[in-house]
């Protein structure tokens, strides 16, 4: 494999440097015990995150992505995807919400458990959310009941994941918005799917960017979705 590394870490940001201070030692720690790179995406942020970003080499090697601006978070991962080395690609939060600690239990579901995808899912046992407020709480519900008959797991929203690159060969990925691990289930299909209780936190630091945009471009990422397995998948199939 290039340069070594057995994991990359996507990690897509604007507007993160406070947070990724706070993440980057938690996050080092908890990928040591493998072959690792962080690989940062971001956005054109003012408050100079990928000046951080470029600093932070040790011990957790970290090559940084700069793009012009806010130019989506699903294409973000997708640069980092592009960008990265690793066999096991691992995507997550840069506003500390999504817990650094649960990484080598996400990669050894994929690496050791036989899974192709490993969840970190909020919503099976041994999981919670207390980093959703009761707004954040009510979008999520009704996000999830969109997607679920797409996807069979408990947590269709959840941006933390870990999965085999091999499986991208799969679908081609065109994602609106920020629900990039949606697309990746729904059409590179992996199986088995591994959930991996996790603890949603609250942001350490910054704002959030969801916002009225951002739910709009959800609804249309699922329309399509449902679209892609209406009519898609079937041309897909009998191409080949």
């Amino acid at each position: 494999m290039a340069n070594g590394q057995r994991v990359s870490v996507i990690l897509p940001t604007f507007n993160e440097r406070a947070s990724l201070e706070r993440l980057y030692p938690e996050l080092a720690e908890a990928v040591r015990g493998f072959p690792s790179e962080l690989v940062v995406v971001d956005d054109g942020s003012p408050d100079g995150t990928a000046a951080l970003a470029r600093s932070l080499q040790t011990p957790l090697a970290t090559q940084v992505v700069e793009r012009p601006g806010k130019l989506g978070l699903a294409s973000a991962v997708q640069a980092g995807f592009a960008a990265s080395h690793g066999d096991i690609l691992v995507v997550m939060d840069a506003d500390g919400s999504h817990p650094a600690a649960s990484v080598p239990t996400l990669v050894r579901a994929v690496e050791d458990g036989g899974a192709e995808f490993a969840l970190g899912s909020r919503w099976v046992p041994g999981g919670s959310a207390p980093g959703l407020t009761r707004g954040r709480r009510m979008i999520s519900a009704g996000a999830a009941i969109l997607a679920r008959p797409l996807v069979s797991v408990h947590d269709p929203m959840s941006g933390f994941f870990a999965f085999r690159r091999t499986i991208l060969a799969r679908g081609r990925l065109a994602p609106i918005g920020y629900k990039i691990g949606l697309e990746i289930l729904v059409k590179c299909r992996p199986k088995p799917v591994a959930e991996v209780p996790i603890v949603f936190r609250p942001r350490v630091a910054g704002e959030s960017k969801l916002g009225g945009g951002e739910v709009g471009k959800y609804a249309l990422h699922v329309l399509r979705l449902y679209g892609w397995r209406l009519f898609g998948s079937r041309r897909a199939s009998s191409t080949r």
